[in-house]
């Protein structure tokens, strides 16, 4: 028998940092509006502001080759710690950012939803209210893209001869 193991903090904070880095402006601002019921978002304090920056983006000759150097990307990232809110630690909680393009209110919304994910009473709520219906609808689109690729696939065959 093979026994469940549950995730790692680690995996999990991967997990819907992944989901930030690739969610738009305008659902991060919803999705945080809507976690503190119109309320103020909570104080915190820049360890790096936005900033605007080049990343080296690199690919692999099939998938599983040789990596070369494929061009560079923008990319904005921030870094900031929450005010006045522990986190499990005991210490105040610190969120990271890095995001494709130059939106740097993007960014800032993305580093504040890591670090009230960081709160035990903030996590599940917004967990619900950000993380799974953003990662819901991003599979949604992905499946919806593999199935238009998939309806142009064309199925090639040889005949052998004498059949």
């Amino acid at each position: 028998m093979s026994a469940t193991v549950a995730p790692s903090p680690h995996s999990r904070r991967r997990a819907w940092l992944a989901v930030l880095a690739r969610a738009p402006r305008a659902d991060l601002e919803t999705a945080l509006t809507h976690a503190f019921e119109g309320a103020e978002l909570p104080a915190y304090e820049w360890l790096r502001a936005p900033e605007i920056g080049l990343a080296m983006v690199r690919g692999r000759i099939g998938g599983t080759g040789d990596p070369f150097n494929l061009g560079e990307a923008t990319v904005t990232r921030a870094t900031l710690r929450l005010k006045g809110i522990s986190g499990s630690d005991g210490a105040a909680p610190v969120g990271v950012a890095c995001q494709l393009g130059r939106d740097k209110r993007r960014a800032e919304l993305a580093a504040l939803a890591d670090a009230l994910l960081q709160v035990p009473e903030r996590h599940a709520a917004l967990n619900e209210r950000l993380i799974e219906p953003l990662a819901a609808r991003m599979a949604a689109q992905r499946e919806t893209r593999r199935q238009d690729a998939a309806s142009t696939r064309v199925e090639f065959f040889t005949m052998v001869r004498g059949d």
